[in-house]
């Protein structure tokens, strides 16, 4: 998953980067509120956290200027004001949520989720697909009941793909949902990762889940027998 924050403490900007890249997110970084539009317009976000008090264009503005464009990204507003006026201000602007700093690193990640999760049909918080059940919150992973163990980024690429079941992922999209624009990627980095990915998820099971399309990308399917199971 890939998030914006529009931070324009410089020592919170990059803690936040930082937190967020530690679990398993690609974090782009942007200090002012003109900077981060731009962003937000030019790029597929998951989620965007951004400050109000920010220069050259404030986060309410900011936040009006998107709704506007019809970006629908969900929004984590921070600020540093406690006052219920401001809160009424941001949630109007569009925000879907509203932190006041200073705020606890586990309850910004436990937003986060919260507002991913509105955009999933499965409310529970977990991530299921046949007999694979993805965990957000802890970063587990079973199958057929057996834990699979995957490292931050091969995580964030299987929600990636569980969050898309069905749909071809090409492998532009997943670079630029994976990967941040600072990490400078090999042409295959992809690849690597899918295979990667499938000797754990796949390699052990009978049913085959990772599916290559050919000229296309990657699609995460439901075959046949786990169709008929579910019924």
């Amino acid at each position: 998953m890939r998030i914006l924050v529009v931070e324009d403490d410089q020592r919170l900007n990059q803690a936040l980067k930082m937190s967020l890249m530690d679990e398993g997110y690609a974090v782009d970084v942007t200090f002012d509120g003109e900077d981060g539009e731009a962003f937000a317009e030019s790029t597929a976000y998951d989620a965007i956290i951004l400050d109000i008090m920010l220069p050259r264009k404030d986060g309410i503005a900011v936040c009006h200027s998107l709704r506007r464009h019809e970006i629908n990204t969900p929004i984590l507003m921070l600020t540093a004001r406690d006052a219920i006026e401001d809160r009424v201000r941001g949630l109007d602007s569009g925000a879907d949520d509203y932190l006041v700093k200073p705020f606890a690193l586990h309850e910004l990640l436990a937003r986060l989720r919260a507002l991913m999760r509105r955009t999933t049909p499965q409310k529970s918080g977990l991530l299921c697909h046949g007999d694979l059940i993805v965990n957000p919150a802890t970063h587990t992973v079973e199958r057929e009941g057996l834990p699979i163990k995957l490292n931050a980024k091969e995580f964030a690429l299987l929600e990636y793909f569980i969050r898309h079941p069905h749909q071809v992922l090409t492998r532009e999209s997943i670079e630029n949902h994976i990967w941040s624009y600072d990490f400078i990627s090999a042409s295959n980095v992809v690849d690597v990762y899918v295979r990667r990915l499938r000797r754990k998820l796949d390699d052990p099971f009978p049913v085959k889940l990772l599916e290559t399309i050919y000229g296309a990308g990657y699609r995460l399917r439901l075959p046949l027998q786990m169709m008929e199971a579910k019924k």
